[in-house]
């Protein structure tokens, strides 16, 4: 990690990137050293128009200044002189790793003694490559900010740090001993004590320990960095041609609505194949670090004559590493298009050797097959069919196909494609007449239909706690009848079978009730929360009575024709209607703690005081 550090620093303040931003030339600035570099120019003087009338140093020239810094004795440094014809003369300072910088322009003199300023353009002179650049009308906002250089520098300092520190202490921080993921604070044992109880709602907190706590804040959502010229717009796609990613806006009004576009996503992993190019320049350096460290001992040598015997291969050596490293070692090894060429020759010998032949006459369409009536059944609200093709039949079957209709003579659908001979549906209505029948079908067609066999499911819900979709603190017994928790928090565990349709009724005993807890009885969705007390989300509805006590009855009665929902403590009635307009797939539901045991009752007639009032007009 530390020969990367280098990688992390500004050119011009030497310390690590602060809101970095890339320029043109792929080089990265920090935004406030990219503001104290910007030189004011006029209008009539920029690098363009100078360029242009031949008036300022050629590229040569400014190369020809660059190695008259590398070969002298005095100075080890280079210089950035951004393209000016007065650059030469022109005082510079040096940053601290050796980059030179020129400072911001002297003031102006006084405006009585200057005739009016010239408008002026703002350049900006890479302190890396020496290129410079005119900003528009945006100033620093046109570069885009590189966020990716931001996290790794946050992950890199993380790396370095040494033990996390107690951000509450006032004075000198202690050693953190936890870290709370709720309120994202790290906390040494004396100030966990005073400022984070483990009582009232501080108790539900999530105390982590500090190394824990530090994966989480990386694993936090990454910022998403916006479009610089619509700011208020997410890159979604890559300009190919430009070769930077761009917004909808930009392909719909800007200036990337030509030009061809991908999705961002895909360029992203399309880019890291960087990962092998990573791979051969670390064994490329290893091999060259190895011959730096031979000819540094070679020169060592006293011996003239033995040193003469190997300097010449030794330089062609140098030399030739050297080359090879220019050669494109670096370059990306990925591209967008590939250059295909197809060899239709193995193909079209292949084509001339083809022997026609004539088929076999393809098998008959199956015969319908017979349902068995012996083993057909319904349980609760499933549905079990067998089937059998007739015995006489030799035409083979590839699979049958089992439909059902909607329980209320509705059409049907397809419930089993394969080729098994028997199938449980579950998830029926109960108190409904179902239909079934069954084709079976093989390459040459489908069988016509079996006889339609008539089913009927259970008037009334058989069913127990599902232990499956219940939280890991509840405790079952008695069959999955019987349920208790081993935490003093509230946890939820639903029914097995969940309601769509008709009318239910079913009953919980409270077997213990200790210290007053507040027990919760209902209904809720699949994806109620499972650790928390049930209602506290918009997925369940029930009743809190923490008046009830040890051998009480509670009553749960859900109408789904009237779209209702009514309790009942040991059979007197709680309100008219607790709940209305209930529309969907509902399943008992509980939320108890320890101090709490239950048992359900289920199977059981509607009360009496819900059936004379269903009997009135």
């Amino acid at each position: 990690m530390e020969e990367m550090e280098e990688e992390l620093k500004c050119p011009v303040c030497g310390s690590f990137y602060r809101e970095p931003i890339i320029l043109p030339c792929s080089h990265n600035l920090c935004q406030a050293c990219a503001r104290n570099i910007l030189v004011q120019t006029p209008e009539s003087e920029s690098p363009q128009s100078r360029r242009a009338s031949g008036s300022a140093v050629s590229d040569y020239d400014y190369l020809d200044l660059d190695k008259m810094s590398l070969y002298s004795e005095a100075d080890s440094g280079y210089g950035s002189y951004g393209g000016f014809a007065s650059a030469p003369t022109t005082p510079c300072q040096k940053s601290p790793n050796g980059v030179r910088v020129f400072p911001p322009a002297a003031p102006p003199p006084p405006a009585a003694l200057a005739p009016p300023p010239p408008p002026r353009n703002a350049c900006l002179t890479c302190p890396q490559c020496h290129r410079s650049l005119v900003l528009d009308e945006r100033g620093l906002r046109g570069f885009p900010r590189n966020r990716l250089l931001e996290g790794v520098i946050d992950r890199y300092q993380q790396g370095r740090a040494a033990a996390l520190r107690c951000q509450l202490c006032e004075k000198a921080p202690k050693e953190a001993a936890v870290m709370c993921e709720q309120c994202d604070v790290f906390y040494c044992d004396p100030c966990r004590l005073r400022c984070h109880p483990p009582r009232g709602p501080l108790a539900k907190h999530r105390l982590v320990p500090p190394a824990q706590g530090r994966v989480s804040r990386r694993l936090s959502p990454r910022k998403i960095s916006t479009c610089t010229d619509h700011e208020l717009e997410n890159h979604s796609m890559y300009c190919v041609q430009c070769k930077s990613p761009v917004c909808y806006q930009c392909l719909e009004e800007g200036k990337h609505s030509s030009h061809e576009v991908k999705a961002l996503g895909a360029m992203w992993k399309l880019h890291k194949v960087v990962r092998d190019q990573i791979s051969h320049c670390t064994v490329k350096l290893r091999q060259t670090t190895g011959l730096m460290e031979y000819c540094l001992e070679v020169i060592k040598e006293n011996d003239p004559s033995g040193f003469l015997q190997i300097s010449d291969a030794l330089i062609r050596r140098v030399h030739l590493t050297e080359d090879q490293w220019g050669k494109g070692t670096l370059t990306p090894r990925m591209t967008t298009d590939f250059d295909l060429n197809l060899d239709n020759a193995p193909l079209l010998q292949s084509i001339h050797q083809l022997d026609f032949v004539q088929m076999k006459v393809s098998s008959p369409v199956p015969a319908p097959p017979i349902l068995q009536l012996e083993e057909c059944c319904t349980h609760n609200n499933s549905a079990t069919l067998s089937w059998k093709q007739p015995p006489l039949s030799t035409v083979q079957v590839e699979g049958y196909i089992l439909e059902l209709d909607d329980g209320n003579g509705g059409q049907f659908r397809e419930v089993y494609v394969g080729k098994e001979t028997m199938c449980t549906v579950d998830g029926l209505h109960f108190n409904s007449t179902y239909s079934a029948r069954v084709k079976a079908f093989n390459k040459s067609g489908v069988s016509p239909y079996s006889k339609t066999l008539v089913l009927q499911t259970s008037e009334v819900a058989w069913f127990s706690f599902d232990p499956a979709s219940a939280h890991a603190d509840i405790i079952f017994s008695n069959d999955n009848l019987t349920v208790t928790c081993n935490s003093y928090d509230d946890r939820v565990v639903l029914g097995k079978t969940g309601f769509s349709k008709g009318l239910h009724y079913w009953e919980l005993s409270i077997d213990r009730y200790d210290n007053h807890p507040d027990p919760a009885f209902g209904v809720a969705r699949i994806d109620v929360l499972k650790d928390a007390m049930l209602g506290k989300d918009d997925k369940a509805w029930a009743i809190t009575e923490g008046g009830i006590t040890k051998g009480a009855t509670v009553g749960v009665l859900l109408d789904l024709t009237r779209r209702t929902l009514t309790f009942s403590i040991n059979e007197d009635q709680q309100g008219p209607v607790a709940f209305e307009n209930l529309e969907g797939l509902f399943f008992p539901a509980v939320s108890l703690n320890r101090n709490v045991q239950v048992t359900l009752h289920t199977g059981l007639p509607v009360p009496e005081f819900y059936a004379s009032r269903s009997a009135m007009p």
